[in-house]
């Protein structure tokens, strides 16, 4: 008896917008399979940085396009917020004439939205 092969997980991304003056992030872009993938390639080109936590995309994709995300989930986006701004900080130290090397600050417990 041959073992039928799973299909592989379907792709999915969801891109969030934040600023200081925000009450809360909002959900900018959300998508799966090649809707995804476009997501991951703009987010790439345009040196976005990126956090795999496929559980929060899944709650995060029921979002409508432009919703604030709720109360329940700031926990959680603010650990990527972090992450975000941390690895913006390096990016920027690092481009400075004279910093070749910066010592690895700590990461967060999630790994690029996906």
């Amino acid at each position: 008896m041959k073992e039928e092969a799973k299909p592989s997980a379907v792709r999915k991304a969801v891109a969030l917008r934040y600023t200081p003056d925000m009450e809360a992030p909002v959900v900018t872009a959300k998508g799966q399979g090649r809707i995804a993938e476009k997501i991951i390639q703009l987010a790439k080109a345009n040196n976005v940085p990126l956090q795999e936590d496929p559980s929060l995309v899944e709650v995060l994709s029921k979002l409508d396009l432009d919703q604030q995300i709720p109360p329940d989930l700031y926990q959680l986006v603010a650990e990527i917020l972090t992450f975000v701004y941390r690895t913006d900080r390096r990016a920027r130290l690092s481009a400075l004439p004279g910093n070749g090397g910066m010592r690895d600050e700590p990461k967060t417990a999630h790994g690029p939205i996906r």
